[in-house]
């Protein structure tokens, strides 16, 4: 596991419009200045004091309408997303570049008027440069809610939410995962005696967002220490429960200092985030499909689609470095110990509730082993395979006894084929009559 994350640049829904509304009313306080008696400029508004007063409250209150509206299908589209698909999905929305964009035009819009209405005087000449500023704001606030419009027609498909939860995750596994070859300390080399530790607890509850692992090494560097860490991103902590151990060298238990900075290093929050959590991003997905085979929707091809983009998932992390890491400190000092998912959390993470949930219709057990076939094909060891072979088992197990016997039949020629792709058959994993065992 590396530093960084994933998502920290995504900045909160109202940033981008309280920017766009201070920036609007300094230049609508600069531009109302702006009043020639003569020149080029008059003819940029040939109209008098009057008909720019009524155009920025025909802005001001046009746009109050858009907002409205704009505001309207936002708690629809949050809705939608939290009923129908997963409340953890409401994140997606709220974090959306476009709906941000739009509202940031639509406040400067508003704004830019009323400060410029503000600015009046019957007695001075027309501020032409505010009132054309003012016009195209008008426009561009209309064009910004056809194009929200638009967009959240769009981004409400479930297609469309799962695929940005996809990228994100993908992004996560790639940037927070060393490849599956790359060389990697094994914590086993510092022999640590459990004895010997002490338990650094913590004092507040909450998801744990990230570990800041360069600060980790940084700390017990400079306390001589060992620092493990208990907790993995994406676990619920409660306050008082442990959160790392601490092995120093000076011996005489943790000095109150270097527990509190352990506990900063780890970051917890009241959600999870994919910051250093792959794990968050396949239960958004499970979360989609366990919803889609409810009796409420009964949508298993949704399903075998949530299903598709976490096998992809998964043939990343059989491709990257799973377990504990050490890190060493500049001199080669092992300091730091950071555990993190194995491969048997994330099958049963993308197939355990799905076949608990779903296993009375065949076409998921069999969307299941599709996946798990595929994934099968990017296996780099034993120890994978066999992960792999158990989750198909346990697959199979959840087959109805009542199911039709061309179902079971299907089911269990799936599972023939995860074998084989497991032992490097792959054209008769993939062989069919007409490419059947890859459609949904």
């Amino acid at each position: 596991m590396t530093g960084g994350s994933a998502e920290s640049s995504r900045s909160p829904l109202w940033l981008w419009p309280t920017v766009a509304g201070v920036v609007a009313a300094l230049a609508s306080l600069g531009l109302t200045r702006i009043r020639p008696t003569d020149g080029w400029l008059t003819h940029l508004w040939p109209g008098d004091q009057a008909a720019a007063s009524s155009m920025f409250e025909v802005v001001a209150t046009a746009v109050v309408t858009v907002t409205t509206l704009t505001f309207s299908l936002t708690v629809v589209a949050l809705q939608l997303a939290s009923q129908q698909f997963s409340p953890r999905l409401l994140r997606e929305v709220t974090r959306d570049r476009i709906s941000k964009g739009v509202l940031s035009v639509l406040t400067a819009a508003f704004v830019f008027s009323i400060v410029a209405i503000r600015q009046l005087d019957s007695s001075s000449p027309v501020p032409v440069v505010s009132a054309l500023v003012a016009l195209l704001l008008g426009i561009a606030a209309f064009a910004a809610g056809l194009t929200f419009i638009s967009h959240m027609t769009r981004l409400l498909r479930v297609d469309t939410l799962m695929l940005k939860v996809h990228d994100e995750t993908k992004k996560a596994i790639e940037e927070f995962y060393p490849r599956y070859d790359e060389p990697i300390d094994d914590p086993g080399q510092l022999d640590l005696d459990q004895a010997a530790g002490e338990l650094v607890h913590a004092t507040a509850s909450g998801y744990v967002r990230s570990v800041d692992v360069e600060r980790l090494v940084q700390l017990a560097r400079e306390h001589d220490a060992v620092v493990r860490i208990e907790t993995r991103p994406g676990d619920h902590v409660v306050r008082l429960t442990p959160i790392a151990t601490v092995w120093s060298g000076a011996g005489g238990g943790v000095p109150d200092r270097l527990a509190d900075e352990v506990r900063a290093a780890v970051d917890l929050g009241y959600e999870r985030t994919l910051d250093q959590d792959a794990g968050f991003g396949f239960r958004q997905l499970e979360d989609i499909a366990v919803k889609a085979v409810s009796p409420s929707i009964n949508d298993p091809v949704t399903a075998a689609t949530a299903l598709g983009h976490m096998g992809d998932l998964l043939s990343r992390v059989v491709g990257s470095h799973l377990g504990p890491t050490l890190h060493r400190d500049p001199d080669g000092v092992g300091r730091a110990v950071v555990p993190d998912r194995d491969l048997h959390y994330y099958l049963e993470l993308t197939c355990g509730q799905l076949r608990r949930f779903g296993g009375a219709e065949p076409s998921v057990l069999t969307s299941i082993l599709q996946t798990l076939r595929d994934v099968a094909v990017s296996c780099r060891d034993d120890v994978q395979r066999a992960e792999i072979a158990r989750a198909a088992e346990a697959t199979v197990v959840q087959l109805p006894e009542q199911a039709a016997q061309d179902d079971a039949d299907a089911v269990q020629d799936m599972r023939r084929r995860v074998q084989l792709a497991l032992d490097g058959d792959l054209v008769a994993a993939y062989a069919d009559r007409a490419g059947e065992t890859r459609s949904i």
